[in-house]
């Protein structure tokens, strides 16, 4: 069986698990093979700090790892890394609305690579990435995969946790992770609980990250779409000097330079800055 129709039949037993057992200990799916080096940045939603925690990145680096779906990136190589990884956590509408632009790309790229027309029925599932609904106060973790080379949104997943009963048997390097990222608490459980879930629901969509990925890389960049009012700017800093303002909806060419959570793009009239990869779909 090729991968895209294994990632596509991975997405199908993901989504289709019945309500009931969305409280269930969270089991990692795993891949056959690396998809491709991976580096984490915390976003713009960090609803972790609201319970005195600290950044998941160790937790979400040990879960690539114990997966074996993509490898750690090491700055030290001198090549970029083929993914970037933002995690966010918050409220369940917070994190709907930091992974919504990333989830019609998504979509797109299955369809392109023709995994969802070889599984029948999956296409109309693709709306279950959408809010989780109920009453019970959740914490909900959610992930945006980035191309780091032009900001474009790959995949994105989510999950919600509503107790804190995380069993982690026989995942040794999850537990470790979840140590380092000092989540070993009640409030950490639970948010480690609902980052396995998003997590597994970005590996299902591995058909979409190789279809979309691998052609970019290969040829030339594609052209970044500016998702809300922003701002270019001077140097790849939140508070760095405004070279122009962006309206939603503008088209920038991709330089190919990149430096953490900001893509150097160009407009048509030359002028070139850095722009947050969380403002851009």
């Amino acid at each position: 069986m090729r991968r895209q129709d294994w990632a596509a039949l991975a997405m199908v037993a993901l989504l289709a698990v019945p309500a009931a057992a969305k409280d269930a200990a969270p089991v990692l799916n795993r891949c056959p093979a690396s998809l491709g080096t991976l580096a984490v940045v915390d976003g713009d939603t960090q609803g972790w700090a609201k319970f005195g925690l600290g950044s998941p990145r160790p937790l979400i680096a040990a879960l690539a790892a114990e997966s074996g779906c993509f490898t750690s990136h090491d700055p030290a190589s001198g090549t970029p890394a083929t993914f970037l990884m933002s995690v966010i956590a918050g409220s369940q509408e917070e994190i709907d609305k930091g992974i919504d632009m990333a989830k019609g790309v998504a979509a797109e790229a299955l369809v392109r690579s023709g995994a969802l027309a070889r599984v029948p029925g999956v296409g109309g599932m693709m709306g279950l990435f959408g809010g989780l609904g109920g009453k019970k106060k959740t914490v909900a973790a959610g992930i945006r995969v980035i191309n780091p080379a032009n900001g474009l949104a790959l995949a994105s997943g989510s999950g919600t946790a509503q107790s804190s009963s995380l069993t982690l048997g026989g995942m040794a390097g999850v537990a470790a992770g979840v140590a380092q990222a000092g989540y070993a608490g009640k409030d950490g459980q639970m948010l480690t609980d609902a980052f396995i879930k998003a997590f597994n629901a970005v590996v299902a969509q591995s058909a979409a990250l190789q279809a979309t990925a691998q052609p970019v890389a290969a040829s030339a960049p594609a052209a970044a779409l500016v998702a809300v009012d922003t701002a270019m700017r001077a140097t790849p800093a939140l508070d760095g000097a405004v070279v122009r303002s962006l309206r939603a909806g503008t088209s920038l060419r991709p330089t190919g330079k990149r430096d953490g959570k900001f893509v150097e793009l160009a407009d048509s009239f030359g002028t070139s800055g850095w722009v947050n990869v969380e403002d851009l779909k």
